[in-house]
């Protein structure tokens, strides 16, 4: 993998995120959203379990150090909240107007690596995250 190969697997992570907001709002449209939300958790289990061990890549996770396992818990508890109200959001709302709202992650993610991490985004950068804040204040007051 090269220094580039990061932004393939943002597109493909931006693809497929699209069609999962696609897919569940079909999808949830018979059945509670916290079922469904653990439905498609297991499936992703089940489907993570055969993509690492059919690439070889599963070693023995009781030998990873305390504070992997802190933040890569702490992830998993902030995702499962973020599926639960992502769920529910898609349930009630239009996929065309939760997913773009979900979406200020991204405002969030770089004020907290910003924050946290001691990330610095260029000009240029924290003026496409301020067009994306206000891509989302647009949404939202479209609603009112």
């Amino acid at each position: 993998m090269t220094s580039n190969d990061w932004f393939y697997w943002a597109l493909l992570s931006a693809v497929f995120a699209a069609l999962t907001a696609i897919f569940v709002k079909i999808g949830i449209q018979d059945v509670d959203s916290d079922l469904a939300t653990l439905i498609w958790t297991a499936i992703i289990i089940i489907v993570l379990s055969v993509f690492v061990a059919s690439t070889g890549k599963w070693t023995n996770p009781f030998e990873l150090s305390p504070k992997t396992w802190l933040f890569l818990g702490l992830s998993g508890l902030a995702t499962g909240a973020s599926w639960v109200c992502y769920f529910r959001a898609l349930k009630i709302g239009d996929a065309s107007k939760v997913a773009p709202v979900d979406k200020f992650s991204l405002v969030l993610v770089a004020t907290f690596a910003f924050i946290f991490l001691e990330e610095r985004p260029s000009f240029q950068e924290w003026l496409g995250i301020a067009m994306i804040a206000g891509g989302v204040l647009l949404l939202a007051l479209k609603r009112y």
